[in-house]
């Protein structure tokens, strides 16, 4: 067992049990003590890695200049890696090459990073991170979620991470304030909540983005979707067709409305809406706006509909929000419905059907006391498709329903599938199936048509039918 792993679980001075590890020197690991070319400083009991760690942090610390510019990384990091190397010269602790570098990279992480959060955010493979409370750590990878053996030192440590990461934003959580939304400076989506509201300490969410967004090749190679439905909405998104995404939780609903995005023409000005800036848009004309919670003295508070309000007022092609929760959902209709065309936005449901009843309901918690039939009826004019994601058991995301919004019948709104996820079934612990078309026509292709847009009806699985 090496010496670092041997101090972090604080075993100090006591030989280690397994023979086979340390054997030239007696069948045991030297200790700190014994590895030091001058007497000890300190007692057995604090020679412990944590002890180390953080009298070497400490010391880095006091030593640094304060006027130091921070946001200069690479001389920054210079500058800690010449005071380490004279710490522990001072100290004269003796550390092997793989463990000198792993105590200085944690300790270069805690003052210009994340802390421990530092080489799970630099693992590409990672996509969500969990912390509840500073010993429990997990992640998501390949949609599987994994405890890690990665700890904080404490829950103040936990904190003083949080701390680093909202300031930067203007935002703050403590008390009054026990939860927040934030992201990190690559775009990675972050929520944490501390108690009194958390019972088991800070918890920390991190959805990271791909430094490398997944591109159209990359979402029909994972089983996503299908040449024939990306190039099927491809089309929508050119032909101001407008798009709810929805989904539950990791489902790939932001992940997608960015490729949607991707197909918007470069002549148009983009505004995107949202509460934690996450999409990533390539094109050249876009305004990005992000809301913003209330200040300690409860003011200051900018709302997705209010930002919504404001947009229409900006001379938009085309308004984007990254999720409708609440009663910017009627202000959402109201854009599409006032000639802003190929607006999309996302929104948390079990079905198509079921994103509709939520806009419904959203809709209400507007306040303004519509009856039931005008509001269906601004729903079916406003929304032409949805396109709805699941995570499937395995933990793959697959678009399993793209459903056109026909109109009305009475008091009911009309959907019919255009696309549909049929399972054939369960192999290797992975889901088998295929995004099929059901064989009809959606009947905005007259709008597709007079853009300029011919799809071969084979996309829909037809010959020359079509369904008016």
């Amino acid at each position: 067992m090496s010496l670092l792993r041997r101090l972090q679980q604080g075993e100090g001075n006591e030989p280690s049990p397994a023979p086979a590890e340390g054997a030239e020197n007696g069948g045991h690991t030297p200790s700190l003590q014994a590895r030091r070319i001058a007497p000890p400083t300190t007692t057995p009991q604090q020679d412990t890695y944590q002890d180390l760690k953080t009298r070497v942090q400490n010391k880095l610390l006091a030593g640094m200049e304060p006027s130091m510019d921070v946001t200069k990384t690479s001389d920054v990091r210079r500058t800690i890696q010449e005071l380490f190397e004279e710490i522990l010269s001072e100290e004269n602790i003796v550390l092997s090459r793989p463990e000198r570098a792993r105590l200085f990279e944690q300790i270069a992480a805690d003052i210009l990073g994340f802390g421990p959060l530092q080489p799970l955010l630099e693992d590409d493979t990672i996509t969500e991170i969990m912390v509840n409370g500073a010993k429990n750590l997990y992640i998501e990878r390949d949609g599987k979620i994994v405890r890690v053996p990665i700890t904080f030192e404490s829950n103040a440590h936990v904190m003083r991470i949080v701390d680093r990461i909202v300031a930067p934003l203007g935002r703050r959580v403590d008390e009054s304030s026990p939860y927040v939304d934030a992201r990190l400076p690559d775009g990675s989506r972050v929520n944490a909540v501390i108690p009194p509201i958390s019972l088991v300490g800070p918890v920390l969410t991190i959805r990271k983005f791909a430094k490398n967004p997944i591109t159209v090749d990359q979402l029909v190679k994972l089983g996503t979707s299908t040449p024939e439905a990306i190039q099927f909405m491809k089309a929508c998104v050119e032909a101001r067709i407008n798009i709810v995404i929805s989904g539950g939780t990791g489902s790939g609903k932001t992940t997608l409305l960015n490729i949607l995005s991707g197909f918007i023409p470069e002549d148009e000005r983009i505004i995107t809406i949202e509460n934690a800036a996450e999409l990533q848009l390539r094109q050249e004309h876009v305004v990005t706006l992000e809301s913003r919670p209330p200040n300690i003295e409860n003011k200051g508070e900018i709302t997705i509909r209010e930002l919504v309000i404001n947009a229409l007022r900006m001379r938009p092609d085309r308004i984007i929000v990254g999720e409708i929760r609440d009663a910017a959902a009627l202000d959402m209709l109201q854009a599409m419905n006032t000639g802003h065309d190929g607006s999309m936005t996302t929104a948390h449901s079990n079905s198509p059907r079921d994103t509709i009843a939520r806009i419904e309901t959203m809709t209400l918690m507007a306040g303004m006391e519509l009856p039931m039939r005008a509001i269906r009826e601004q729903i079916a004019s406003a929304i032409d498709l949805v396109i709805h994601q699941t995570r499937m058991r395995d933990g793959t995301r697959k678009i399993v329903n793209m459903t056109e919004v026909t109109g009305m019948e009475g008091e009911v709104i009309t959907m019919t599938d255009v696309f549909v996820f049929e399972q054939t079934g369960y192999e290797n612990n992975r889901v088998v199936g295929r995004l099929r078309p059901t064989g009809l026509r959606p009947k905005f292709m007259d709008k597709i048509e007079a853009s300029g847009i011919h799809l071969p009806a084979t996309i829909f699985g037809v010959g020359d039918r079509r369904r008016y």
